[in-house]
C-alpha cells in the first residue's frame, strides 16, 4: 500500500470519529481496524500488547475518568469515549507497523508537495526513535547496577523517571544538532529542487483501501442511526 492512501483513511477515520459521540460508532470502525492487524503484519499477540499497551491504558483511563467525574456520564459514554480514543490511535499503529518511513517521506513529497525540508527531518527524527528506546532502557539499567532504583515508593519511581527524561532530552538535543549539521552539509538545505530516486506509485489497490475506509464509516454511522445512537457533536 502507498503511505498515502493509508494516511487518507487514517484522515476519514479521524473525522468520523471526532464528529460523533455515540458508541455504536467507534465499535464498528475498532472492528474493522482489527481486522487488518494481520495484513500489517501484527499476528504475535506479545508484539501487539508492546505496541499497544499505553494505548489501552490511555483508553481506559479516558473512559473510567469521563464516568467518575462526568456530570452526566455513563457506563455506555465511557465505553464510547474509550473506543474512540482506541479508534483514532490503532491507525496509526498500523501505519507505523506497515510502512517503511523512507517509503513515507517519499510519498509525502511526491503526492502531497510536502516541503522535503519537513518531509525528510521528520524521517530522521523517525529514525532515532528506536535509538532513544535503547537509550532509555540503557539509563535505566545503569541506574540499577548502580543501586539507584525506586522499589515500590510510587513518588520515587516518578522522580528517577524525571530524572532519566531529562537526561535523554538533553542527549536527543545534542543528537539532534549534529544531525541537522550534518544534514545541512549533506545539501538538504540548500534550496535547490531535490529529485526523488525511488519514486512512489498509486495503485488501484490504494483506491480500494481509500474507498473501503470510506465504506466502512459509512456503515458504521447507519448502524448507528438505525440503532437511534447517533450524536453527531455539531448538534445539540
Amino acid at each position: 500500500m502507498n503511505p498515502v492512501a493509508l494516511l487518507t483513511a487514517m484522515i476519514v477515520v479521524t473525522l468520523v470519529l471526532i464528529t460523533s459521540l455515540d458508541v455504536v460508532t467507534p465499535a464498528v470502525v475498532v472492528a474493522a481496524e482489527l481486522c487488518l492487524l494481520p495484513a500489517a503484519g501484527l499476528t504475535d499477540l506479545r508484539d501487539l500488547w508492546r505496541r499497544t499497551w499505553p494505548l489501552l491504558l490511555g483508553a481506559g483511563s479516558v473512559g473510567i475518568v469521563n464516568v467518575l467525574l462526568g456530570d452526566d456520564a455513563t457506563v455506555v459514554t465511557g465505553v464510547g469515549l474509550a473506543l474512540r480514543v482506541v479508534g483514532l490511535a490503532l491507525p496509526g499503529v498500523l501505519l507505523v507497523a506497515a510502512t517503511d518511513p523512507v517509503r513515507l517521506a517519499d510519498a509525502l513529497t511526491i503526492h502531497w508537495r510536502v516541503s522535503t525540508r519537513f518531509a525528510f527531518g521528520a524521517l530522521a527524527a523517525m529514525r532515532l526513535v528506536p535509538l532513544l528506546i535503547a537509550e532509555f532502557e540503557s539509563v535505566r539499567l545503569a541506574r540499577r547496577t548502580r543501586g539507584v532504583e525506586a522499589g515500590r515508593n510510587p513518588v520515587a519511581r516518578a522522580r528517577l523517571l524525571a530524572g532519566v527524561a531529562f537526561a535523554l532530552l538533553v542527549g536527543a538535543v545534542r543528537r539532534g544538532s549534529r544531525l541537522a549539521t550534518a544534514m545541512d552539509a549533506r545539501g538538504f538545505d540548500s534550496g535547490i529542487p531535490r529529485t526523488n530516486a525511488r519514486g512512489s506509485e498509486l495503485h488501484r489497490r490504494d483506491a480500494v483501501l481509500v474507498a473501503g475506509t470510506v465504506g466502512v464509516c459509512a456503515v458504521a454511522v447507519t448502524l448507528s442511526v438505525l440503532a437511534g445512537a447517533w450524536s453527531p457533536i455539531f448538534v445539540g
